[in-house]
């Protein structure tokens, strides 16, 4: 397991029967995580001092309870970068703090190339790996479908000061898009790609990764120029092993350009125990 061990303004205090306390920059918040299947005893006070606590709902989905003032969005920071934080419906803040782990190593790759590098990241979400790739001096296309989570990925480019940096926004389906820039003849030296587990296309057909994953990757795949940098695959999908993701960009990937693939899950620290929280896996191809 690789460890996003590197955070200042952000820890998982401890973690029992089914959620997870956290600190954001010093507000407290209680999150269900279904990785945390133990119930050990909360001894720590903070458990009673969390600022927000979000309940899930028999129904499906969810919301917060408020214990305390909380401002409506604060910010915090991961080495240079910076991040705007809030708690948003089905449980999210706007961040994944795991993936800190995953953007440093993008910078490393970035940097070590020694060649201009132009990334396309999809399903780019709120933007961290972005920010990481162009503070390691990447041109950067993000594309999300969501307009509100471009926007809210403009705004931590600029808390961070990278608005000057070359970054193309995307408003757009990331599979659509894709298929577009093949035509274009447009190509690019890393893909980055963070798809949902579960979701629904705008005429309301299921999409689920484990159906579409392969042949996702695959498009992918054909975005890459003739000497590529690395590929990355996220996955927070239970069914998918960082075994079964690897295989997918061995016969993807490495069967078209050669190199390398490795596939770890991906976590963080417990404070309270000492242990680790699984919090996904990554597969990624490095040429």
């Amino acid at each position: 397991m690789r460890m996003a061990t590197d955070w200042q303004d952000y820890q998982v205090l401890d973690a029992s029967g089914g959620e997870k306390l956290e600190s954001w920059g010093g507000r407290l918040l209680i999150r269900p995580d279904p990785q945390v299947i133990w119930n050990t005893p909360r001894e720590i006070p903070q458990w009673s001092k969390a600022a927000a606590h979000y309940h899930r709902s028999s129904k499906g989905g969810g919301s917060w309870e408020m214990l305390s003032k909380l401002p409506e969005s604060w910010t915090i920071r991961y080495k240079e970068l910076c991040f705007r934080i809030r708690p948003t419906g089905f449980k999210h803040t706007g961040l994944f703090p795991e993936q800190a782990v995953n953007w440093d190593l993008f910078r490393e790759l970035i940097a070590g190339a020694r060649r201009p590098v132009k990334v396309l990241n999809l399903f780019a979400y709120t933007g961290g790996a972005t920010l990481a790739c162009l503070s390691a001096g990447a041109q950067v296309c993000h594309v999300d479908a969501s307009k509100g989570m471009v926007n809210w990925a403009r705004e931590n480019a600029a808390l961070s000061g990278l608005s000057d940096r070359p970054v193309r926004w995307i408003v757009d389906d990331c599979e659509k898009f894709v298929q577009r820039e093949i035509r274009r003849g447009n190509r690019y030296d890393a893909v980055i790609m963070d798809p949902p587990s579960y979701g629904r296309g705008p005429g309301g057909e299921v999409w689920k990764l484990e159906d579409q994953v392969y042949d996702l990757v695959s498009l992918c795949a054909g975005v890459l120029n003739d000497h590529p940098l690395f590929f990355a695959l996220n996955s927070y999908t239970t069914g998918l092993s960082p075994s079964v993701m690897a295989y997918l960009l061995k016969v993807t990937v490495e069967k078209r350009f050669g190199g390398r693939v490795e596939a770890e899950e991906i976590g963080l620290p417990v404070q309270a125990s000492g242990g680790f929280l699984p919090c996904g896996s990554t597969a990624l191809w490095i040429a």
